[in-house]
Parts: C-alpha cells; sequence; structure tokens
C-alpha cells in the first residue's frame, strides 16, 4: 500500500510543485502571455497568484517529506486533501469562466487518490 501511495504521491509532487513554483516565479503578465490556459490569471492579483503558487509548493512537499521521514506521517494525506481543495478552487474558477476544467478534474482525482492511499497505508502500520 505504501509503495501505491508514493507512486501516485509522487506524481502529484510534481505536478504541485511544477505548477506552483510557475506561479510564484513568473510575473502575471508572464501568465497571461501564455495563452488560454493562464486567462484565469485576469481574475486574480500577483500577489493571490503567488499565494495559490505557495500553496500548491508547499502541499507539493507536503504529500511527500513527512511520510518519508516518518515525522508526523499523517500530514502527508492531509496535504493531498488540502491540494484536492485548492483544485475544487480552480474547478469553480474555470467553470465560472466558461473554461473547460477537465485538467483540474484529473488534478483533483489524482489528490483524492493520494488522500485515500496515504490514509490507507496509515492504517495498515
Amino acid at each position: 500500500m505504501i509503495v501505491a501511495y508514493f507512486v501516485v504521491a509522487g506524481l502529484l509532487a510534481f505536478l504541485a510543485l511544477a505548477t506552483g513554483l510557475m506561479k510564484i516565479v513568473r510575473p502575471r503578465e508572464k501568465l497571461l502571455e501564455m495563452g488560454a490556459p493562464f486567462a484565469w490569471a485576469n481574475d486574480f492579483g500577483q500577489a493571490q497568484i503567488r499565494g495559490i503558487g505557495a500553496l500548491e509548493v508547499l502541499g507539493g512537499i507536503g504529500v511527500i517529506l513527512p511520510m518519508a521521514t516518518g515525522i508526523a506521517p499523517v500530514l502527508s494525506p492531509i496535504a493531498a486533501f488540502g491540494l484536492a481543495l485548492i483544485q475544487v478552487g480552480a474547478f469553480v474558477v474555470h467553470a465560472r469562466r466558461g473554461e473547460k476544467p477537465y485538467l483540474n478534474m484529473v488534478v483533483f482525482a489524482i489528490a483524492g487518490a493520494a488522500a485515500v492511499l496515504g490514509f490507507f497505508a496509515l492504517a495498515a502500520q
């Protein structure tokens, strides 16, 4: 069970870290220049975009580090649940804008699977 968790959590961590770091590092104007997938940035300020990015980076670290080190491992599935909640918010933003939030649904499913597998892995120990 723990191997399955780390496979799914590793994928989730990669996605969260990549998108989160991009939101932290790139200015809002550069995100808008990237085209339709980032049109949502019109609705948010630079500080809000960086805040979302910071939450994604912390979640990406949180799904791996506690479980891997054994220090408060219950935080890993909680971090995965937090990333799922971020995707719910992203889904709402994209749906209100009339965009298709398919990618958000996929990442939500991955985050949900990581949370469930993490809690099952902890219960099996």
